[in-house]
């Protein structure tokens, strides 16, 4: 899957010569602006953080509701699309829970996700997914049991690629839970990031000093589906 990484330059890249919204409120009022509908934006939003991208390439509505509440729906089977509302910055020790309905028909993800700097690292806790099992294609470390289940821990590099401070060499870290939660409907759960930041300590994982953004953020590549998640 194309990585949450390309987020900060794809979204520069595909402004032309309409300015982006910058909150989600005049991000829904433009969206018939958009070339293939919400268009990307962050901001905040009812006390949350939010982050929105999309490549253009998929049918796609995106909006902030109430409170740490999001809908995403896209169809078309085409492009890279992301997003989803946490905190920013994150945190190392924050307890996350998350309720609502994930329905993806193909490539997807569901996670926690996060950067952090010093050193970079993008981040992924990833609590349920579509076709395809993001552990095919990184170096496992081993495993670790958070809040009841079992998650596989992996790594994997990502060389000259976008990131939050332009294109970078950088780490990738993750825990998949395995068995993934069942999408396809009603999905709720809670993540306690230490629990995984600590298991990742433990294997020489080591995120940096500095937290940027931190979200639940639903993801999907060449795929489409509809998710209606609330954080808290």
């Amino acid at each position: 899957m194309i990585s949450f990484s390309r987020l900060a330059l794809a979204a520069a890249a595909i402004t032309g010569a309409v300015a982006l919204p910058t909150n989600a409120t005049d991000a829904e009022s433009f969206g018939l602006l958009a070339r293939s509908g919400t268009p990307s934006s962050t901001g905040t939003s009812n006390g949350y953080y939010y982050s929105w991208w999309t490549d253009g390439a998929a049918q796609v509505t995106y909006t902030n509701g109430g409170g740490g509440q999001y809908t995403l729906s896209w169809s078309g089977n085409n492009g890279n699309l992301v997003g989803g509302k946490g905190w920013n910055p994150g945190s190392s020790g924050r307890v996350i829970n998350y309720s609502g309905t994930y329905q993806p028909n193909g490539n997807s993800y569901l996670s926690v996700y996060g950067w952090t700097r010093s050193p970079l690292i993008e981040y992924y806790i990833v609590e349920s997914y579509g076709s395809y099992n993001p552990s095919s294609a990184a170096q496992r470390k081993g495993t670790v049991n958070c809040d009841g289940a079992n998650y596989d821990i992996l790594t994997t590099t990502r060389y000259n690629a976008p990131s939050i401070d332009g294109t970078q060499t950088f780490q990738q870290f993750w825990s998949v839970r395995n068995p993934k939660k069942n999408p396809g409907g009603s999905i709720s759960g809670s993540v306690n990031t230490g629990c995984h930041f600590n298991a990742w300590r433990n294997f020489g994982m080591n995120l940096g000093t500095q937290h940027n953004y931190q979200i639940v953020a639903t993801e999907g590549y060449q795929s489409s589906g509809t998710s209606t998640i609330t954080v808290s």
